[in-house]
């Protein structure tokens, strides 16, 4: 029968998986792949009240990205069901358009959230 070693560690070995899902630092500011919303045709026809420039600062995450656990995300391709936060195992797809708020100005995250409070939206009087 095969014995351990004295003090032989064999965790890693049987929990393989054990930190799938957790975050360990930073997303990279611009994603290896990452589209800004202008680049997408389909966008230009969602989003028919943003300007180019403001399609242009809306970071939509590559299919494959894993979401970061905890962090507010939009996708542009149902934008009815509003803001989620994403847990341990989301994924983008191509079906999907993934916009992280983290990544977006908050006026424009506020835009593509359909909030309606003229304060929030950077909207109020000059009274």
């Amino acid at each position: 029968m095969y014995e351990a070693q004295p003090g032989a560690d064999f965790t890693r070995d049987l929990n393989v998986h054990d930190r799938t899902g957790e975050n360990h630092g930073e997303n990279q500011a611009l994603l290896p792949g990452a589209l800004s919303a202008d680049e997408l045709k389909s966008m230009h026809t969602i989003l028919a009240d943003l300007t180019d420039d403001e399609l242009k600062n809306i970071t939509i995450l590559p299919a494959g990205t894993r979401l970061e656990q905890g962090a507010k995300y939009i996708d542009l391709r149902h934008l009815e069901q509003g803001e989620f936060v994403a847990t341990s195992n989301m994924v983008a797809d191509e079906v999907n358009a993934y916009v992280p708020k983290k990544e977006t100005d908050y006026l424009l995250w506020n835009r593509l959230n359909q909030v309606e409070a003229p304060a929030r939206l950077d909207e109020t009087s000059g009274e």
